[in-house]
């Protein structure tokens, strides 16, 4: 039986980290212990309860090296782009520092993607391109929910996770690796999963709560 970790609630929900240094690259991860978190997932809201997720395990070595490919190819585009980790600059300087160990982070896990025991790629039935707002407001939050059970379960059980897209750039071809029906299906991210080096982790620093809330109107 899996060891869940001693977390309240809001001990869990507070550090739940992207995790990508301290993945232990060599330890196998159980398939019950997958089935466990991803059952977890299934209890998560979606809209019309359509329950139209998917989640696509991949632990063969080839086919994680060609979505690992795939990421790092996404990963040069993403470098050039201003919203990239490296290229955002704050008056802050600690803040700085802090965008700047997050790139390095990002790079930590583009090299070693391939190596990360699991891959698990979320998707939701139909494709989102050019639908009406509330359609694909609709669609994004009846898998996100899951995407956050899952990675909640998975913290609980010692497993980290972390939510990433590049491969998204060349989603086709994902979903041609992947066996996907790329014109019915449509990937929302790829999670990677391994045991941990470490168990404690700590709330992120984040900016003051007034900054992002607004109370009766914007």
């Amino acid at each position: 039986m899996p060891t869940i970790l001693s977390l309240t609630p809001d001990e869990l929900l507070s550090t739940t980290r992207a995790v990508r240094k301290h993945l232990d690259l060599h330890r196998p991860v159980e398939r019950a212990l997958l089935e466990e978190c991803l059952a977890l997932a299934q209890q998560a809201p979606s809209g019309s309860n359509r329950q139209g997720w998917h989640f696509v395990v991949v632990t063969d070595p080839a086919t994680k090296a060609g979505l690992a490919e795939l990421y790092r190819q996404g990963m040069e585009v993403y470098r050039t782009l201003p919203i990239a980790a490296a290229n955002l600059e704050f008056d802050d300087p600690g803040r700085t520092a802090l965008q700047q160990r997050i790139a390095g982070s990002a790079e930590h896990l583009a090299a070693h993607l391939h190596e990360v025991p699991v891959h698990v790629v979320p998707c939701i039935e139909g494709r989102l391109e050019g639908g009406p707002t509330v359609m694909v407001a609709s669609a994004y939050g009846s898998i996100v929910p899951a995407i956050w059970s899952f990675m909640l379960a998975a913290r609980a059980r010692g497993l980290g996770t972390c939510w990433t897209t590049l491969h998204l750039f060349h989603e086709e071809a994902a979903a041609k690796l992947l066996g996907i029906p790329f014109a019915e299906v449509t990937q929302v991210a790829l999670v990677p999963v391994a045991h941990t080096t470490r168990t404690t982790f700590k709330p992120a620093p984040r900016e003051p709560l007034e900054r992002m809330v607004h109370w009766e109107r914007w």
